[in-house]
């Protein structure tokens, strides 16, 4: 009877721990969340302006009118930026493939060779010298 007591009493005592961490979490995520929106919040107003701010800032300048010199020294840098981001892409992938293309031809001018060189054992009749040192040197 005393094993029925004890069983009864741990799974009793798992049901409640598991029920007290499931509250637990409940209440961290709250928090958590909380924290979260605040982060938001900060994120917002640093990235977006006061609507008198964006208001004033277009009609700073009108639409014929011409750009800042500021404006167009920030855009240059951004396209030179992008020009360069993709040179070094396209390079690199140029170098890559040089590389694949170089092992692949040197891959198969060492298959050839080896193919050359059984060839040359094989129909070596022991006669004449091997074929490298039979060559005429003009």
């Amino acid at each position: 009877m005393t094993w029925r007591q004890a069983l009864l009493l741990s799974c009793f005592s798992a049901v409640m721990l598991l029920s007290m961490l499931r509250e637990g979490t409940g209440a961290s995520v709250g928090t958590t969340q909380a924290v979260e929106e605040e982060a938001s919040e900060d994120a917002k107003q640093k990235i977006f302006m006061q609507e008198s701010d964006a208001s004033n800032f277009l009609k700073r300048r009108s639409k014929r009118s011409p750009k800042p010199r500021d404006e167009v020294n920030a855009e240059n840098r951004q396209k030179l930026r992008a020009d360069e981001l993709r040179r070094e892409y396209y390079e690199e992938q140029r170098n890559e493939f040089e590389n694949f293309v170089e092992e692949q031809n040197d891959e198969q001018e060492e298959r050839s060779r080896e193919a050359v060189e059984q060839w040359r054992q094989w129909h070596y009749d022991g006669l004449h010298p091997s074929y490298l040192y039979s060559r005429h040197h003009i």
